[in-house]
């Protein structure tokens, strides 16, 4: 890793100012929102989508084809930036061993990004499974009028694909530790606060798509994020409600 540049001065190529980054070590930074606002107005340039690539026997699929159409634009001395998707905990521990490209179209450091990169899974993992409790506290409280349990369609999410917890049933502890009910774990990736954080525009927008959720059905009326009174939560630690 010590032959990586330093982040600071890929960014500078790009024409983003040091101030405008937060860092993660020497390699890794994450871009302020403010700064991106500043982008507004400015000339569009051209996207190159790639999707729906099927992979060759040893893994080279989407994220090796973007890498080596991205460095070959770079060669021939076109301004380019790469967007890729942050990989999750399972292809690591599978045949794949990896989401971060191989031979010499890879992204570096491809352990940290592999692994846990800025943490930014854990944050999306937790707020998910923070509504997932939220829930079965308020069935336990009985705060949500006429929710039948069967309805709820709001599962808990892991990083990881564990075939055993896919599909289980929580609440088995008596009166004290939650209601019986069908459950299961979707793999982080799948999470909407996942999709939500991608299309928000900034905290405000977030925070509302968050409350417009639906986490379930009641008398054939949608219940929502909303309900639980806890929105803030999901988004800032100062925030209660």
């Amino acid at each position: 890793m010590t032959d990586l540049a330093p982040i600071s001065a890929i960014a500078a190529k790009l024409g983003i100012p040091e101030s405008e980054l937060e860092y993660y070590g020497r390699t890794k930074a994450k871009i302020s929102a403010n700064w991106l606002k500043q982008l507004e107005g400015r000339p569009e340039g051209k996207l190159v989508l790639v999707t729906a690539v099927n992979p060759t026997p040893a893994g080279e699929g989407k994220t090796t084809t973007s890498i080596g159409l991205a460095d070959a634009m770079a060669q021939l001395g076109h301004k380019v930036a790469l967007a890729l998707r942050e990989p999750s905990l399972g292809p690591c521990f599978g045949a794949k061993g990896g989401a971060t490209g191989g031979g010499r179209a890879r992204v570096e450091p491809l352990d940290d990004i592999n692994l846990h990169f800025t943490g930014d899974f854990h944050a999306i993992t937790s707020a998910h499974n923070l509504i997932a409790a939220l829930i079965d506290n308020a069935i336990q409280q009985g705060t949500l009028a006429g929710v039948d349990a069967r309805q709820l369609t709001w599962r808990r999410v892991l990083d990881m694909n564990d075939r055993a917890l896919r599909y289980i049933v929580s609440g088995l502890g008596g009166k004290a530790h939650g209601v019986p009910r069908e459950s299961g774990f979707d793999i982080t990736t799948a999470s909407e606060i996942m999709a939500v954080l991608c299309l928000a525009r900034d905290a405000a927008d977030l925070r509302q798509r968050l409350a417009r959720i639906v986490i379930g059905w009641a008398d054939d009326k949608p219940i929502t994020v909303a309900s639980l009174n806890a929105t803030g939560a999901l988004i800032d630690r100062k925030s209660v409600a």
